[in-house]
């Protein structure tokens, strides 16, 4: 082990507020407080030890849920390969990519604002090639350098977008960023603690029904569905979801919404374009839909930023 990892190895020991190590389009951190509001209660008395998140993202709501309430164990899953290799990485492997990132950062730093952007996408380049090398079924050490590349691209990316074409290869353009977070070093550490509870895995929303039994506290943060045809960003993986995933998405909420299981989905709010769209009352008229205020994150049009609701809807 070298000087570096034994000086991390370290620190390890010691105890860090965790947020998202990656940005991410739609994530929830700016959200949070509001949400926290509408928790359920056996969360807050503890009384529900098992939490999922079939969206995973960003994992604001996990880091928040587990720092905050006596969780014990946290299912996290994502259709996202890279995105799910990036967080058992970081559970099981911090360290090494602490090592990995250190390089990764030095060599951006090095460069002049030219030669940054020639970096970017030769990393950019290796990272999509690597994908068909890839086994996404068995954990490997082949896992920790991909892992550092995503978060490289992630933070040095335009407005840390993930996107993917329809090869599958990422293609978000050079941000620019004079000072981008290539490396958080404290960060990662916490967030790895705090994954220790966690079990992570690829799949299809659907088929956590075959995970739940019983009290669960489920969060469900799907693309959102576009509010307008300039806002779209459904593409987070190199499939779109479409409004049948969204109905099929409804059904499978009615469907698990029993046994004591709590769940909480949040989507775009159609009315803040037409006041006619009843996507969302029509599929769950039979649940609870609370609007809540959040800020435009990602448009082309710095004047389009601004607030907007944003739905959450519950089934307590």
């Amino acid at each position: 082990m070298n000087t570096f990892q034994e000086k991390y190895k370290r620190e390890k020991t010691t105890l860090f507020t965790a947020k998202p190590f990656l940005k991410w389009a739609g994530g929830k951190t700016q959200l949070l407080e509001q949400f926290n509001k509408y928790f359920p209660e056996e969360l807050k008395n503890g009384t529900i030890k098992n939490y999922y998140e079939p969206f995973l993202g960003s994992g604001a709501v996990f880091f928040y849920i587990a720092q905050n309430y006596q969780i014990e164990k946290a299912y996290l899953s994502d259709i996202n390969e890279d995105l799910i290799l990036a967080f058992t990485v970081v559970q099981r492997n911090v360290i090494e990519l602490i090592d990995e990132l250190y390089t990764l950062k030095n060599g951006y730093i090095v460069r002049n604002e030219i030669e940054r952007e020639k970096y970017f996408y030769e990393i950019r380049d290796i990272f999509n090639s690597e994908k068909e090398k890839i086994n996404y079924n068995t954990y490997s050490t082949d896992w920790i350098p991909r892992a550092a590349k995503l978060i490289f691209l992630n933070k040095t990316c335009f407005n840390g977008l993930f996107r993917l074409n329809r090869k599958g290869e990422f293609n978000v353009p050079y941000g620019g960023y004079e000072n981008p977070r290539i490396l958080e070093q404290s960060n990662l550490i916490n967030a790895s603690n705090l994954l220790q509870i966690a079990e992570i895995f690829p799949t299809d929303f659907e088929n956590i029904k075959n995970k739940i039994i019983s009290d669960f506290f489920i969060y469900f943060d799907p693309p959102y569905r576009p509010i307008s045809n300039t806002s779209s960003f459904t593409s987070y993986s190199k499939y779109d979801f479409t409004e049948d995933d969204q109905k099929r998405l409804a059904k499978l909420f009615n469907e698990i919404s029993k046994n004591g299981n709590k769940l909480m989905l949040s989507n775009s709010d159609p009315k803040n374009i037409n006041e006619d769209d009843h996507f969302f009352e029509e599929m769950y008229s039979n649940f609870r839909i609370i609007r809540v205020q959040a800020n435009r994150m990602i448009n082309s049009k710095g004047d389009k930023r601004g607030k907007i609701n944003e739905l959450l809807i519950l089934n307590y």
